[in-house]
């Protein structure tokens, strides 16, 4: 078993050493991103004008928002998905493994990586073409600060790890956007609508709250590996974890208020 351990991470090395050496690998993931997006956003139009009689009836930003949103809810089920994979699934990231987790990657954790650089790119993009009217500065800077760490470790290849812990906090999102659909099709006062809520305030607990303290909890106990990245990596390690957990923090109370007073109306 060991034996076989060690050719799988040498076939890795070989295929990190040869394959993406090429940056064709990372760059053509971020535009295969890209392209998935365009189709999401595109696959959302035409589902909902199908099969929601009340889409025609909003408005051409909210028809956008609407399209928007379900670009992203498809982005983080990928993401969430690949991230639970690699940290749980595989021993790409375990303690097992001989070696600093901050330098392990794949073609698979590298492409992926790529995919979603591609979501922040023309997610950010559609911001600032409409902004504000798809988030203020507070969605800039979650996006940028995402964007720029996600490229980084797509680039580099250090702490993929970090960047896929802090990504599994993607699942809240699609609770995020069906909270907004529910809203914006006229089901606020519906049972779906108390579910979701209630949904997404255990999920943000659980993935933005929680889930963050352990990567801190795992940086502290992985800070002699972390040193070794190049300064960049590094600060970049401690810098978006904790302006995301703020930030995290801050809606947080936000949500728990909003379930408080749903659930104080509720009959």
């Amino acid at each position: 078993m060991a034996a076989m351990t060690a050719y799988k991470y040498q076939a890795q090395a070989m295929m990190r050493d040869y394959l993406l050496a090429d940056p064709l690998v990372p760059y053509t993931s971020v535009l295969i991103g890209v392209v998935l997006c365009k189709m999401a956003y595109d696959f959302t139009r035409i589902l909902s004008s199908f099969y929601f009689k009340g889409y025609t009836s909003l408005t051409k930003i909210q028809r956008i928002e609407w399209n928007n949103r379900g670009m992203s809810s498809a982005h983080a089920i990928f993401i969430t998905a690949v991230s639970l994979y690699l940290v749980m699934s595989t021993d790409l990231f375990s303690d097992r493994i001989k070696g600093p987790i901050t330098f392990r990657n794949s073609i698979i954790s590298t492409s992926a990586l790529g995919v979603s650089v591609g979501y922040f790119i023309t997610d950010l993009a559609m911001i600032f073409w409409l902004y504000p009217s798809l988030g203020g500065m507070e969605y800039v800077l979650h996006h940028t600060l995402s964007l720029v760490a996600i490229a980084y470790t797509m680039l580099s290849g250090e702490g993929q790890f970090y960047t896929y812990m802090v990504l599994i906090s993607e699942t809240t999102t699609p609770e995020i956007n069906m909270r907004w659909f529910l809203d914006t099709a006229g089901l606020k006062k519906s049972n779906a609508y108390l579910v979701n809520g209630i949904l997404m305030f255990v999920a943000w607990l659980v993935a933005r709250i929680f889930l963050f303290m352990y990567v801190f909890y795992h940086i502290y106990l992985h800070y002699s590996q972390i040193m070794q990245m190049h300064a960049f990596g590094y600060y970049l390690t401690f810098v978006v974890p904790s302006v995301l957990f703020v930030m995290n923090t801050m809606w947080f109370m936000k949500i728990l208020k909003g379930v408080m007073k749903t659930l104080a109306k509720w009959p």
